[in-house]
């Protein structure tokens, strides 16, 4: 017994001595880079602001945008999915020229008034630092590091967790992000250490070089009561809803524009030119870029309720047609707003829709709704406690797992992979056979 309780430990040790300076340093290298992405982005954005004119060079923003990647970024088009794809079934490394090529597009997409994020970029420049890494590592030191297969499945994880934690300032949910965002239904526990240090690593260096993240308050969380709860569980599935109709005109945006535009550099042209009739259309920029000015008045200003479908609208068209950023700072408006609206006194009441505070609901939309698209609940949860406070999480838990539940299958991410059907899971705990279910998802439509 005690012979196999050693053996055991040293398994352990072994394990930690091996990743925790690999872990380390992918948060150094996500944390650098995503310091020079936070700089670059609001350079980008003060500039547009106060250069309005700009505006008009959408098209031309998307143009070059497309040829870049037309002539220098083939292999690295699918962004996040080839990530994804790499992480599922690894066959080449991951090129370097991602990074830089996704720091590039997502500049030149906020310079001239597209609406994305940058928790994409931040994921692809710090998973192709990290794949960079373990070849090197692979080429000079394999017989200590044995960075091969699913190791390198571990190295690229670690590499979206330091991105994502890094560009939030949120490290237990970059964590849980890198391990949960593969596929629903499935966890890898193989790689929670290496993504937890080079999470907080990466957290760290973000803002040991100067750079710092916004802070939103909700100074006031209610007991959770029997009321409450079944706000909650309302208000989750609203979120899950629009977290499908966002995930789901994203994509039939980008498939139209791919059927009818043969070249793909003049999609985001044409899309360009729609955006910037659209912006002179409702004469605001305040659906354009990453939109944080209106995220933070949703925790303690009355907006206009359709704010969120404007946003669903802008960013659906801006990624669809090929603009490079990120959906997830997009889908924190929407959420923010959308709880806004649903705080709202009712056109014939002064009575709210919902009785929870404004504040409180736009909390919970703000992770509720990036739940849903992206089918990660736990790093959602934790991010609402990392941003709000614990008096927050069972609400903005509560909200993000409904809402999960109610987006379905369409996530913003096309190459995440259904370890276990949501619905089949929960068949089978209503007791049907593993076989009935089986046959029975196998008879779904595809």
């Amino acid at each position: 017994m005690n012979k196999w309780i050693r053996l055991e430990q040293a398994i352990a040790i072994a394990y930690l001595v091996k990743w925790l300076p690999i872990g380390s340093m992918i948060g150094i290298l996500t944390g650098t880079s995503s310091a020079a992405l936070l700089a670059t982005l609001d350079w980008a954005t003060g500039w547009r602001e106060s250069h309005r004119w700009i505006l008009i060079l959408l098209p031309l923003g998307g143009l070059l945008s497309g040829l870049i990647y037309d002539y220098f970024g083939s292999s690295v088009e699918a962004g996040n999915n080839l990530l994804l794809e790499e992480i599922h079934d690894p066959q080449v490394v991951v090129p370097l020229r991602m990074a830089p090529l996704i720091l590039l597009g997502t500049t030149i997409s906020h310079l001239v008034g597209a609406s994305v994020g940058r928790e994409g970029t931040a994921v692809q420049m710090g998973a192709a630092l990290a794949d960079a890494l373990s070849e090197r590592l692979r080429q000079r030191l394999t017989q200590i590091f044995r960075l091969h297969g699913k190791n390198r499945r571990i190295v690229l994880m670690a590499g979206i967790s330091g991105g994502f934690a890094s560009v939030f300032g949120t490290p237990l949910a970059g964590m849980l992000f890198g391990l949960e965002v593969l596929a629903f239904g499935k966890f890898r526990y193989e790689g929670l250490f290496p993504c937890l240090i080079a999470a907080i690593v990466g957290d760290q260096i973000t803002l040991a070089w100067g750079l710092h993240h916004q802070v939103y308050q909700i100074p006031i969380v209610p007991k959770l009561t029997i009321l409450g709860l079944l706000t909650a569980i309302v208000a989750g599935a609203i979120f899950g809803l629009t977290a499908k109709v966002f995930a789901t005109l994203t994509h039939q945006i980008s498939a139209y524009f791919k059927a009818k535009i043969s070249y793909p550099p003049f999609r985001p042209m044409v899309g360009g030119i729609l955006i910037a009739i659209l912006i002179q259309s409702v004469g605001t920029t305040k659906y354009i870029g990453l939109g944080i000015p209106t995220i933070v008045s949703a925790f303690d200003t009355q907006l206009p309720p359709w704010d969120f479908a404007a946003k669903i609208g802008f960013t659906a068209l801006s990624l669809g047609s090929g603009f490079k950023g990120g959906e997830v700072t997009p889908l924190f408006y929407i959420g923010a707003t959308l709880g806004n609206a649903l705080a709202q006194p009712l056109p014939w009441s002064d009575a709210p829709l919902f009785g929870l505070p404004a504040p409180l609901l736009a909390g919970m939309g703000f992770v509720a709704v990036f739940a849903g698209a992206a089918n990660t609940p736990l790093a959602s949860t934790l991010m609402a406690i990392e941003l709000f406070g614990v008096a927050a999480g069972s609400y903005a838990g509560i909200a993000c797992i409904v809402s999960y539940l109610c987006s379905g299958h369409a996530g913003i991410y096309r190459s995440q992979r259904v370890g276990l059907s949501k619905y089949t899971a929960l068949k089978h705990q209503e007791g049907l056979s593993i076989k009935e279910l089986e046959i029975e998802r196998n008879a779904e439509p595809k």
